[in-house]
């Protein structure tokens, strides 16, 4: 611990008086707590501001990474911390608690809402992610110590969640180890091939690094540019994932070393590529200029790979001091050595641009779902690179269409797009753009706006909450009506009438699901693409299907009616309630009951009580206090309605023998369908047919299942 407090002594002369009260608040707050390693917790948060430290962040960050824990781990409280520190320090330590709390799967299973306070967190200040990720990465160093299940979870996360973001900001020193460590974890076998091949030949490998790197010093000398020259084997799981990709085995990659030019001036950088070429032959297809077109994170740099006469391939990356800076740092060298530097300014906010498109569209994306899709898109996904006719270079997600490159322009341009070419040639609209294309669009002031066609094919999330934005403002009527239409026949495909369902109950919790005001803008909603007809829909027939009530046992008078009180000798509907026959009473359809099974009632909304069987599976998620005693009150002559699900083989005259069986035991039969599955190998029979008691029904249901073809027979 003293030479860290050296460290920051010498690197923080004006703050380290700040940084040391932190540092002995944090030590005494975790005082006598272990990590799993059996070493002091206090180590840990040392660990992460060291980091930090390194990477040459401000003191408030430094700060705020001794405390990162203090919150969630001790007694102490935000109003603790924010007299002793400061609400910046507070705010720092509150983002990082929050983050804390989030739980992640995988890619495809994140949660979508907390992926939505992690961009907020981030666009509120992004040393909130950074502390995160060292954090994250000094966990990752010290797994070891964890269950197996517990590392394949972390491991998962890290790869999946932090090792992007880190790499979307820019921070590669983050990226590669993280990964590296997750494949560790992860893909056991796969690392430990891969690091053993790179150690068999490091000796080789690194003599042959030692020779490129004097001849091209010498290059330099001759050629009369300052830079310096240093060579680097990859990080394994950029290997890996390369073998994975083109399916080879580890001799088989080109650029397993990487030798990097560091110049003064992008002069310089294209003078050194030109005699770079001259001195080793180039690879066709591997030159890539990343300075002419940066990839999304800022970075920047020249690559291209080359062959000796003897036939060793290596990539040959150039670039200035100020590119690798960015390079190796990200946007955290924003921060490196500027001290008092806070949330995001307008130097930082044009390299970040990505997360403030991300958060612009996030205001017109109705569900935490859609706005996760819009995250891997901004996050996850590579880019194309097109120009337009006049030369401007624009950045895409992969999969991006004229439409995209329109509303990246300007929203005046997408809304009154009408037309495109590639490359001089006059493409449809959904057309997937390449890197380098020249995109030309072609508008028109008569154009009505765009199509909500569009919203099926375009790929960046901005020109999709653009459209969205236009169709809700501009046509909101034309809106009203397509999303009242387009509700009334989905429903009724499904079986059902709009106006039955929609109850004001049932209306009410959907328009406080979606935040949406009134039933007229959840029909806008819809008919703009902000809400899916199935986003609406389920969760109504859903509730509908279940009935959960939305009154008290109190109001049993709006719930249950009776004819007076008066008993009579038997229930109208077969049932007794509470021993009471004179209440409205309706058979579940979920599991319809009939005499002799085992039953309980539900005090439902509006509906009285319904009666199900008591192993339905329904009855295990209903409020005890709506489950109410019931019993059968039946003379004999009533029947009921009981529904059997067949699974048959496919073969002709199964279901004229089925019928003819039901027939045989005096059995009504009230609706049959049948459906073929599996490539017309089995098929499924539903039948329904009227019963006076269980017995009855059981004696049906052995007799079916002695015909020969059925497999099996269900309630």
């Amino acid at each position: 611990m003293e030479d860290l407090l050296v460290k920051l002594r010498r690197s923080y002369p004006d703050k380290y008086a700040e940084i040391k009260r932190a540092y002995d608040f944090a030590k005494a707050a975790h005082e006598g707590q272990k990590r799993m390693s059996g070493e002091d917790y206090f180590v840990h948060p040392c660990a992460v501001a060291e980091i930090l430290a390194d990477f040459g962040f401000d003191s408030s960050t430094v700060i705020a990474a001794f405390l990162h824990d203090v919150l969630e781990d001790t007694p102490h409280t935000p109003e603790e911390l924010s007299e002793m520190f400061g609400e910046e320090i507070l705010e720092l330590v509150d983002g990082v608690t929050k983050l804390d709390k989030l739980q992640f799967v995988n890619r495809e299973e994140a949660q979508a809402e907390n992926f939505r306070k992690i961009f907020i967190a981030m666009a509120k200040d992004l040393r909130v992610i950074i502390i995160k990720l060292a954090d994250r990465l000094h966990n990752m160093r010290s797994l070891g110590c964890m269950p197996p299940e517990k590392q394949q979870r972390i491991a998962r996360e890290t790869l999946d969640i932090y090792a992007p973001l880190a790499g979307r900001l820019g921070i590669s020193f983050f990226k590669c180890e993280l990964e590296d460590l997750s494949m560790k974890y992860l893909m056991p076998d796969a690392y430990r091939y891969i690091s053993e091949s790179v150690a068999k030949r490091r000796s080789e490998r690194q003599k042959f690094l030692d020779t490129i790197c004097e001849q091209i010093e010498d290059k330099l000398k001759e050629m009369h540019i300052k830079g310096e020259v240093n060579g680097r084997p990859k990080h394994f799981y950029s290997v890996y994932r390369k073998m994975s990709k083109l399916n080879i085995d580890i001799d088989q990659i080109y650029d397993l070393l990487a030798v990097r030019i560091i110049v003064e001036s992008v002069k310089d950088c294209y003078t050194m590529l030109g005699e770079i070429h001259t001195m080793w032959k180039p690879m066709p297809g591997r030159f890539k200029d990343y300075i002419a077109m940066p990839k999304a994170n800022n970075y920047q740099s020249l690559h291209t790979t080359v062959v000796t006469p003897y036939n060793e391939t290596f990539e040959i990356q150039i670039r200035t001091y100020e590119m690798h800076r960015v390079a190796e740092y990200g946007v955290a060298a924003h921060w490196k050595y500027k001290e008092g530097t806070t949330g995001i300014d307008s130097e930082l906010d044009s390299k970040v641009r990505w997360l403030r498109e991300v958060m612009d569209a996030q205001k017109d994306i109705d569900g935490a779902k859609e706005f996760m899709d819009a995250v891997k898109i901004n996050v996850f996904d590579d880019e194309v690179f097109v120009f337009t006719p006049k030369g401007d270079v624009y950045g895409l997600p992969v999969g991006s269409t004229p439409v995209d490159l329109a509303y990246k322009i300007h929203s005046q341009i997408g809304n009154k797009c009408v037309g495109a070419k590639i490359n001089k040639k006059i493409v449809p609209l959904s057309t997937k753009m390449q890197t380098g294309d020249i995109v030309e669009i072609i508008t028109s002031n008569s154009s009505k706006g765009p199509s909500l066609d569009w919203l099926k094919f375009i790929r960046s999330a901005s020109a999709r909450s653009k459209i969205r934005a236009f169709f809700k403002k501009e046509r909101r009527d034309e809106n009203i009506a397509r999303g009242k239409d387009m509700l009334e026949r989905e429903a009724k495909r499904r079986g059902y009438n709009l106006g039955e369902i929609f109850t004001p109950e049932t209306l009410h919790a959907i328009l406080t699901r979606h935040g949406i005001g009134s039933e007229d803008d959840l029909y806008a909603a819809v008919g703009y693409g902000g809400l899916t007809t199935n986003q609406v829909l389920s969760k109504i027939i859903e509730s509908f299907k279940e009935e959960p009530p939305a009154i008290s046992l109190a109001d049993e008078s709006i719930a249950l009616r009776t004819d007076g009180g008066k008993p009579r000798k038997h229930s109208k509907s077969g049932i007794l309630v509470n021993g009471n026959a004179n209440f409205t009473v309706r058979m579940a359809q979920c599991c319809s009951p009939v005499p002799g099974d085992p039953i309980i009632g539900y005090i439902s909304r509006g509906r009285g009580v319904s009666v199900h069987r008591a192993d339905c599976p329904n009855v295990k998620g209903m409020e005890e206090e709506r489950l109410i005693n019931v019993s059968w009150d039946i003379d004999g002559n009533e029947s009921f309605n009981s529904t059997l699900l067949l699974l048959c083989e496919n073969k002709g005259g199964l279901l004229a023998t089925i019928t003819t069986a039901i027939s045989n035991m005096h059995i009504e039969i009230v609706a049959a369908n049948v459906r073929i599955t599996e490539k017309g190998g089995m098929g499924e029979v539903s039948v329904t047919v009227l019963v006076k008691r269980a017995s009855e029904l059981e004696d049906l249901v052995r007799k079916l299942r002695s015909i020969d073809g059925i497999i099996s027979v269900r309630r």
